[in-house]
């Protein structure tokens, strides 16, 4: 089963760069009609307004557990700069354990996924699953916890 937010990646990216062009020509606006303390307030609100974002960590994510393999790809959606793409995949057998941790009220969701080596446990860098819907991190917290026999 494959699971992918590339819909709801591209809406979010397409709100957060049509509100922060509004901002910045409010901003400039209000700057070029000497309303100096009114712009500044505007600068402001894109400062918070890109500081949300960066706290949230919209991510792509694309989870696939096909061909008794598990595939998390992933990457920062709202980012200025160069975009890291990042992937984790391996054998369903060796998965250990997965944590879901959610936040501010079960709207923020990381996924780490705990994985079992010949050398003893090791634990991937958290995946924020935050730009997925509830419905599809259902999903996913099912066939994790199906394969870890939860």
């Amino acid at each position: 089963m494959t699971i992918s937010n590339k819909k709801r990646t591209i809406k979010i990216r397409r709100i957060f760069f049509l509100v922060s062009v509004i901002i910045a020509i409010g901003a400039l606006i209000l700057f070029l009609l000497d309303h100096t303390i009114y712009g500044l307030a505007f600068a402001g609100f894109f400062a918070l307004w890109f500081l949300f974002f960066q706290t949230a960590d919209y991510q792509y994510i694309e989870f696939s557990n096909d061909n008794n393999k598990i595939l998390l790809r992933f990457y920062k959606i709202i980012r200025f700069g160069k975009t890291e793409f990042n992937s984790i995949e391996f054998p369903q057998k060796i998965l250990y354990n997965a944590n879901f941790e959610n936040s501010v009220f079960g709207k923020l969701t990381d996924l780490t996924l705990i994985v079992k080596t010949q050398r003893g446990i090791a634990e991937y860098p958290q995946v924020s699953l935050t730009a997925l819907s509830l419905e599809e991190r259902r999903k996913i917290r099912v066939i994790l916890f199906n394969i870890v026999g939860r």
